[in-house]
Formats: C-alpha cells, structure tokens, sequence
C-alpha cells in the first residue's frame, strides 16, 4: 500500500462543479537552510530535473570558463535555460559552440518539437528542426566547452563516470548542502544525468541563488548566474513562458526555473527564501496556480493582476471549439513550521 504524504495544491472544475484535485508539496526555506513553510511533505524526494541547470553551469563558472571562451550573460544564460527553440535561443547556443570549437553534431541532447510550438501552435510546413532547438542545448553548449577546457573526452561527456558529470555532482550536493551520495541519480530528457533532493534542500538551492554575491561559498559565481538569468529571463524561458513571467514580474529579485513533470523553484533576494513546489502527478496544469497562490501567501504578490503572472493565476479549461468549460484553482494552504 502506498502513503500519499502531499497536499491538495489545486482543483480542476467543469461546470461549477469539482472534477480533478492534483495533490503535491511545498517548502519555503531561508538562506540558511531553514525550514519556515510548508504544505504536504516538505522532504519529499524529487528529482530536479531542469531545476538544477544554474548549478550544472557552475563548475564551468568556478573554472573561469567564460572569462576564457568569451561568454557573457546571454550565454550563461542560455547555459540555465528550457530554452523554447525560438531564433534569439538557437542564436545563441550556435555562438556558444561556435567559440568552444565545436558545433551541433558534438551535442548529445537530442531533438524535438521546439517548446514555442508545444502548446497547439503548428509549426510552419517544411521547417526542420535539430539538436539546437532542443530545450536543453545550451546546457550541453556549456558542458562541451568545459570539457575542450579540460582538454576532456566530448564523445562521453553525458556518462555519469566523466569528469565533467562528476564535478557537477559534486557542486551540486554543495550548494544543496548535502554528500554527494545522498543524491539520487536518474537520467534527464535530454539524456544528461539528474538528481533527486528533498524538496527543502532544492528551495535551499535557490534561496542561496537568489543571494548571489552575498552566498559564503559560491558568491562570484552566484552572482553571475542570478545577474544573467534575471537580466535575460527571454533566453532562461522564452515568449510567454512562465519563468520569464516570474522574473519579470519582480525584476532583479526572484530567480525561477521550472523542471519538468511539474517541479517550479524560485529564489526571492528580498526575502531571503527559495520556494520548491512539486506537483505529485507531474502535470503541468496544476503548477503555476499553486506557486502564484503560494507566493501570495507569502505576501510577495499583492497586485497579481498588474502583473504578467495574471494569466497563469487560474487558467481556463477550454474544449476542442476553445470555449471554456471550467478552470483550474489553487487550494493550497501554506503552514508555518
């Protein structure tokens, strides 16, 4: 028999009338690594997924990789990012291999539909589309050029043995304040190795994110990628997309990455937090009302419809003719620890 330790975070109704509850957890955690709220199971192991990209750039960054192959804050940026395919993304990334030496055939992320074309919208008749559009190819943009740094083997950089996942593990369970063996490992979609976390120690990831230069271990490279993600929330997202909504909603202050089956981190300077929210059932639809409803309890979102977060507060459900027939609504209550 399998416990549900989660919380009901949102509710789907048709018609007025209840149909679907999505279940997940939540946890506010400080600076320091303390617990302050929580919804559900606040340790819940969960893997990261594109959550953790900031921090699989960091060896790169420790290593004075962008100083030595000239990227700047657009591609560290892009080194962060679930990028949409769109032109400004796949610019970029093509700059990035460009300047490492190598180009689309070194990547390993693999190719699909790009995420500006995810949502209903058809792509134009005829357009191919590669490994750059792939969310992820700036994260294996980046991954190649540390290993040309290394003088490392670029046929195996995604094997969990290499040197450049090794390391990437290894500041990975820094910066979340945990061994290196107490991750647990799995693949990506893109084929990379993830790691899952308690969901405390994920929110603790970006509440030392969100501190940048202030962090006591990591601050000079802290500071480059919360200064890159939030100058550049377009490249870290893409148009319309959520993440860039976040940061633009509080520009300079929250620093947000979404990560697949329905995980959204965020790191708040102001407050000094990181917010972890996990949709249990992976589906997407549930998350954004939970974290804006979350962030609201909180007391960080006091005019939700002046901002660019409106839209993703409770999304209609809408049926094949786009009339809408019901809608998604948050139910989460956050609990003081």
């Amino acid at each position: 028999m399998i416990t549900i330790p989660h919380a009901a975070l949102a509710e789907v109704t048709r018609g007025g009338q209840l149909e679907s509850i999505h279940y997940g957890s939540v946890a506010v955690v400080d600076a320091r690594g303390k617990l302050l709220y929580a919804a559900g199971d606040p340790d819940f192991m969960t893997f990261t997924r594109s959550s953790i990209k900031p921090f699989q750039a960091l060896p790169f960054l420790l290593d004075g990789g962008p100083a030595q192959f000239g990227f700047g804050p657009r591609e560290i940026a892009l080194q962060c990012a679930s990028h949409s395919g769109e032109d400004m993304h796949v610019q970029v990334v093509e700059g990035m291999l460009k300047k490492a030496g190598c180009d689309e055939h070194h990547l390993q992320c693999g190719c699909h539909l790009p995420m500006r074309y995810a949502q209903g919208e058809a792509p134009p008749a005829g357009m191919k589309f590669n490994q750059l559009h792939n969310n992820c190819s700036g994260k294996h943009a980046g991954f190649l050029a540390w290993c040309v740094q290394h003088h490392e083997a670029l046929d195996t950089y995604l094997d969990p043995a290499h040197p450049l996942q090794q390391a990437i593990r290894t500041a990975l369970a820094r910066v979340a304040g945990v061994m290196p063996g107490e991750l647990v490992a799995g693949t990506d979609g893109c084929s990379a190795p993830n790691y899952a976390l308690p969901l405390s120690r994920l929110a603790y990831t970006y509440a030392r994110l969100a501190q940048g230069r202030e962090d006591a271990e990591f601050g000079p490279e802290m500071g480059t990628l919360f200064d890159a993600m939030t100058t550049h929330p377009e490249l870290v997202s893409g148009t319309g997309r959520s993440d860039q909504a976040f940061m633009r909603t509080a520009p300079g202050d929250w620093v947000a990455k979404v990560g697949a089956e329905a995980v959204q981190v965020i790191g708040i300077r102001s407050a000094g937090i990181g917010l972890a929210v996990k949709i249990a059932d992976g589906n997407n639809r549930a998350l954004y009302p939970a974290v804006i409803a979350a962030l609201q309890q909180l007391g960080l979102l006091s005019h939700l419809e002046d901002t660019p977060l409106a839209a993703f507060a409770r999304p209609p459900i809408r049926n094949a003719r786009g009339l809408d027939v019901g809608e998604i609504r948050p139910l989460l209550e956050l609990n003081r620890i």
